[in-house]
C-alpha cells in the first residue's frame, strides 16, 4: 500500500489517540513503516521513550519527567512530496526532557545538520586549515559523583585551550559531552564521562614541532586536570587522502561528526540492568541544566544550545526545505504494538488546512 492509497481509503478504524483511547478493529492496522519503511526509527526510539516514562514514574521524584514523556511525539503529521510522493514530517509535540530517546535523537540530528551546513564555508574560508578528532577520559566515578566530575573536565578543558601548546596550532574547536554506563559487573552504577571534540587546526600543525603527538596530549590533559594518573586519550587525525575520492573524505569527516554528535547519555544506557531506574533517576539530578556542548576560536557560535533548539527545528532537521501540498497523513503511537499506526483522526485535507 502506498501513500496516495491510504488516502484514498475510506478510514476503516475508530480514532486513536495516543495510549489512552482504544483500538478495535485490529486486524487492519497500517503501520507508518508500511508506508516508508525508512521511518522505523521512530517506532525505535518512541518504544525506547515508553520503557524511559516507565523508569521514572517508579520514583516519585521523577513523575513529572514519566508523564511528559508519555506525551512526546504521540502524533505525527507528514506532507506529502508530489514529485516524490515521499512523507515528510510537518508536525509532532516533542516534551524536550533531557534525557527523552525521542527528544536525544531530534537534537542530535539538527546538531549534525548544522555542522553539515558549515562545513563547506568554514573549508572555503580556511582552506589550508585540517580537523582532528579528539577524545579525552578521566576514571569512572561513581554516578553520584558525577556532576562534580564533569565540573572538574570543563575546568579541565579551559585550561587545556588556554594554553599556549593548544592555542598556537588549534583554531577552533567544537566539544561535547558523553556520558556511558561501564558494562563491567560491579561497576554497574559508575557512570563513564568523557569528551568529544573536533579540532580545526592550522595546516602547519603537521610539520615539524607543531605536530602534537598522542602522548603529548595526554600530558597536557594530565597537567589541565591536574590528575595523578594517566587517563585514556584518542587523538586522530581527518585530513584528505590523495588516494581517496572527494566523496570518500567528506564521508570521513561526516563520521567525525558523527561521533562527536551522538546521544549525550545512550537510551540502552539508562535503559540497561533491573535497577528499577536507579542509575537514570540519579544521571537525571547529576546532569540538571549542564551544558554538554562548547564551541570556541573561529568556530564559536556556530552551535546553538541544546535547550534553545526550537519544537519547529527538531521537526525539521535540515535547512532544507522540502515542498509538500497542504494534505497531512497522521499517525499515532500505538503502545501495545510498539509501533505507528495510521490514524485518519489527525489527517488534513486541503480545503480544511
Amino acid at each position: 500500500m502506498g501513500v496516495s492509497d491510504i488516502l484514498n481509503k475510506p478510514s476503516f478504524m475508530n480514532p486513536i489517540y495516543h495510549s489512552n483511547d482504544l483500538l478495535y478493529n485490529t486486524e487492519e492496522l497500517t503501520f507508518l513503516t508500511d508506508l516508508s519503511p525508512t521511518e522505523l526509527t521512530w517506532d525505535e526510539h518512541r518504544a525506547n521513550a515508553d520503557d524511559m516514562a516507565a523508569l521514572y514514574n517508579k520514583n516519585l521524584d521523577f513523575i513529572k519527567y514519566g508523564d511528559r514523556i508519555n506525551g512526546c511525539s504521540g502524533y505525527l503529521k507528514f506532507g506529502v512530496n508530489p514529485d516524490q510522493g515521499k512523507l515528510i514530517l510537518k508536525e509532532v509535540w516533542f516534551c524536550r526532557v533531557r534525557h527523552c530517546p525521542v527528544c536525544q535523537w531530534r537534537r542530535s540530528l539538527r546538531m549534525r545538520a548544522m555542522v553539515y551546513q558549515n562545513i563547506e564555508k568554514i573549508m572555503s574560508e580556511y582552506p589550508s586549515h585540517r580537523w582532528i578528532f579528539l577524545t579525552l577520559t578521566v576514571k569512572n566515578p561513581h554516578v553520584t559523583d558525577l556532576r562534580s566530575t564533569i565540573q572538574e573536565m570543563n575546568t579541565g578543558w579551559k585550561r587545556l585551550t588556554q594554553s599556549k601548546r593548544f592555542s598556537n596550532v588549534v583554531d577552533g574547536f567544537i566539544r561535547t559531552t558523553e556520558v556511558t554506563r561501564p558494562q563491567k559487573k560491579g561497576q554497574e552504577m559508575d557512570a563513564h564521562p568523557h569528551f568529544h571534540a573536533m579540532l580545526l587546526v592550522k595546516s602547519t600543525y603537521f610539520k615539524g614541532t607543531n605536530y602534537i603527538k598522542q602522548s603529548e596530549w595526554v600530558e597536557m590533559w594530565v597537567k589541565a586536570m591536574r590528575l595523578d594518573y594517566f587517563p585514556q586519550v584518542n587523538v586522530q587525525a581527518v585530513k584528505p587522502n590523495r588516494r581517496k575520492t572527494p566523496e570518500q573524505n567528506q564521508a570521513a569527516l561526516h563520521n567525525a561528526i558523527l561521533e562527536t554528535f551522538k546521544y549525550s547519555v545512550k537510551p540502552s544506557d539508562m535503559l540497561a540492568h533491573d535497577d528499577q531506574g536507579e542509575w537514570l533517576h540519579e544521571i537525571t539530578k547529576q546532569t540538571h541544566r549542564l551544558r554538554f556542548i562548547s564551541d570556541g576560536g573561529i568556530l564559536k557560535g556556530l552551535l546553538k544550545p541544546e535547550d534553545e533548539i526550537s519544537n519547529e527545528e527538531m521537526i525539521s532537521t535540515s535547512e532544507e526545505q522540502v515542498e509538500t501540498d497542504e494534505t497531512r497523513i497522521g499517525f499515532s503511537y500505538l503502545p501495545t504494538h510498539r509501533r505507528y499506526v495510521y490514524n485518519p483522526k489527525f489527517n488534513v485535507y486541503p480545503e480544511t488546512a
